[in-house]
């Protein structure tokens, strides 16, 4: 199945997280400040009042009443007439009070033991009493024999304990305000209400920068882009020297789109704002604005504004604007009171409504730029769309220098230039992934160095997936993977506009079963011949099938989807089909301006149907003649195919020899190049042999001779 060299979109912009290796950098994040130091908390004294009530009223500290029971109160209180008076507390405890005279006596030790203290007035002991009328009784029944003035009567007493009253009822209280206010942080949390809670959840959550912060991105580590930095380093400048365009009368634009695909740079190029600009910068997501409670958006936006306006001049950056700049419906009755387009709406007239933002600049970012409203897009809210594009062969190796710098790799064998060539179509991030993921495989197999088949192999893992060796293949189905990629390598090197082929592999690799590699020229235009030619390669694979084996199977899958959308762009966008004519239904604006679900009719999409299919068989039937007329060149590309797994380029140029189309797109842009460094070494040469001319006052070195 035929796997196409090509830009594999990961939404990741080039890595721009640089380590810090200063020792007490993880120590200080982790306690979540600059200087380490740990917040204090109030909730900690909450914590300990509660404890210490808590232990007063439940904790003995050796000032109260000894427990006791009935046979000692019998045998040794009693019986020594040792016993003041004895107070029944509420029908339950028994409070013994003992003489003072008494205390010393030696047979009261357990009361002074352990560093304890009795309380002079008492009492001294208690006891649980189950019946009060079985305590008097039983006390009555053992001074029977006693004259009166040695009897004891056990008094009563009713006691309030305010504190475990108290606790009683407030307890369930502070609990269920616990639980509620426990809820009520996370709820708060969640819906980033920041300090303050749920009151605040309608303030902005935009993240400062400003002089102070500990920003390290600038626009040095931000490589290609050279036209949308110079037009974002406008904006610095003019916010560092506004004189300099306002003496002039000029003024600087409100606001600046990033448009691009993903992993181009929008983001790193916003950051690189912030790290130069001395100036506050707000930095959030569109996300950000997007709440679960109704107004909050709008909200948002109004305190977003309102602080930028109290720092002006500042920047306010929106990435992933197209969260709530999405183009708003035309049905009134879809979406009314819609919480996104009112935020949207709060957004357009901060930007630029009836007051005036004096000061404050917008960026924002998004690879969705034909989704947005119009009304976003006018000038005097975003005055500048700065287009960030794939970056091509140069700014590719300028980005591949910058992403090398941490790696140890071998210097002398690695050209940053010829990775640029072997890598057409990667976004930043790309390359940035394809540095790390050649780092990870030379370590993996214990080198000290990242040599140059670890990049290639760094290619080939994020293009194709990772080799699967142990996949259990039966020989005829290896044969046929075989004769299908030994197809698409003989079209495409037999046809003059078909991609140069790097390298056919039958080992299965990420859903494939086998892989061929192309690299695919940097075209800024592409003729129908050209697409034709593509297109034949591509169904090369499943005519090799039919020619060999008489069986067509599902491994062109990929191809077919392939070639079914070149033939209906070709049909219905390019206007590249005779019947259809010169007519293109692509809506560029994204915007769905056609009131009906098709802009043509039904004969027409029945034309566009037999147009896209004639496309397709005639280029399989192109594509059944080759390998006929090369059968012998196919059968025996797929049998090095079988006994090697891999073939190279070399390869192929042994059993067909080289390809006679005359130079390639890429070998006129080098050889361009090469003339552009030449003269500029020989205009430099020249600067410098040339003799210095003299001032107004030195006199000609010919006078002074």
């Amino acid at each position: 199945m035929t796997e196409e060299n090509k830009n594999t979109s990961k939404q990741d912009n080039k890595t721009d997280n640089k380590p810090d290796n200063k020792p007490g950098f993880f120590k200080n994040q982790m306690q979540g400040g600059k200087s380490g130091k740990p917040k204090f908390n109030i909730y900690w004294v909450y914590g300990l009042i509660a404890i210490a009530i808590f232990a007063l009223q439940f904790l003995n500290y050796g000032g109260g009443p000894k427990e006791t029971n009935w046979g000692k109160l019998k045998n040794v209180m009693l019986e020594n007439h040792d016993v003041d008076k004895i107070l029944i507390v509420n029908g339950k405890k028994a409070e013994i009070y003992i003489k003072k005279d008494r205390l010393q006596s030696g047979r009261y030790e357990e009361l002074f033991s352990g560093g304890t203290t009795v309380v002079p007035g008492g009492p001294q002991y208690v006891m649980t009493v189950v019946s009060v009328e079985s305590f008097e009784r039983r006390l009555e029944e053992l001074q029977s024999e006693l004259p009166e003035e040695q009897k004891i009567y056990p008094g009563a007493e009713e006691r309030k304990d305010y504190i475990s009253e108290t606790l009683s009822w407030l307890l369930p209280i502070i609990i269920l305000v616990a639980v509620w206010l426990f809820l009520f942080r996370r709820m708060s949390g969640a819906g980033g209400g920041g300090p303050g809670g749920i009151f605040n959840v309608g303030k902005s959550k935009a993240q400062l920068f400003d002089k102070e912060s500990n920003s390290k991105i600038d626009f040095s580590d931000v490589a290609g882009l050279e036209e949308a930095k110079t037009e974002i380093k406008e904006i610095v400048e003019f916010l560092k020297n506004p004189e300099k365009y306002t003496d002039l009368g000029g003024k600087i634009p409100k606001g600046a789109l990033l448009v691009g695909p993903p992993g181009t740079g929008k983001t790193l190029l916003a950051k690189a704002v912030a790290g130069e600009a001395h100036v506050p910068f707000f930095s959030m997501s569109g996300s950000d604005f997007v709440e679960m409670f109704v107004g909050v958006g709008a909200s948002r936006v109004r305190d977003l504004f309102k602080q930028a306006k109290e720092k002006a001049p500042c920047i306010i950056f929106i990435d992933e604007i197209d969260a709530i700049g999405r183009a708003r419906g035309r049905n009134p009755n879809m979406g009314a009171n819609d919480e996104r387009e009112n935020t949207l709406n709060q957004l357009l007239t901060e930007m630029d409504g009836f007051g005036t933002n004096v000061g404050v600049i917008i960026l924002a970012a998004t690879n969705r730029a034909d989704i947005l409203d119009r009304a976003l897009l006018r000038a005097g809210r975003f005055d500048r769309q700065i287009h960030v594009e794939l970056p091509d062969l140069h700014e590719r190796a300028d980005i591949f220098k910058v992403h090398l710098q941490p790696i140890k790799y071998d210097k002398d064998n690695l050209d940053p230039e010829f990775f640029a060539k072997q890598t057409p179509g990667f976004s930043g991030a790309d390359i940035a992934n394809v540095c790390n993921e050649s780092a990870l495989i030379a370590a993996r197999k214990g080198k000290k160095l990242v040599e140059k088949q670890d990049f290639l192999d760094a290619v080939d893992r994020i293009i194709g997936g990772l080799e699967k060796k142990n996949k259990i293949i039966t020989m005829h189905e290896k044969k046929t993977i075989a004769f299908h990629e030994a197809g698409h390598a003989t079209v495409s090197w037999l046809l003059e506009y078909a991609n140069p082929l790097v390298k056919v592999t039958i080992v299965p690799r990420g859903k494939a079963l086998g892989a061929a590699w192309y690299l695919p020229e940097e075209r800024q235009i592409t003729t129908k011949e050209q697409i034709l030619d593509e297109m034949c390669s591509a169904l090369g694979g499943r005519a090799s099938e039919e020619i060999n084996f008489g069986k067509i199977s599902t491994g062109a899958l990929n191809d077919l989807e392939k070639v079914t959308k070149q033939a209906y762009a070709m049909v219905s966008f390019f206007g590249m089909s005779d019947k259809v004519g010169n007519r293109s239904f692509y809506d560029s604006t994204g915007q769905s301006e056609y009131s009906f679900n098709k802009p043509y009719s039904e004969k027409t999409a029945e034309m566009i149907d037999e147009e896209a299919n004639l496309i397709i068989e005639e280029q399989y039937k192109r594509a059944l003649e080759t390998l006929r007329n090369n059968q012998d060149g196919l059968t025996k590309l797929a049998e090095l195919l079988l006994e090697r797994e891999v073939i190279f380029t070399e390869d192929l140029e042994g059993v067909f020899g080289k390809r006679m189309f005359g130079k390639t797109r890429m070998e006129e842009i080098d050889e361009l190049n090469k003339t552009a460094r030449a003269k500029n070494e020989s205009k430099k040469k020249k600067e410098e042999e040339a003799p210095v001319e003299p001032t107004q006052d030195e006199e000609p070195i010919t006078a002074k001779a």
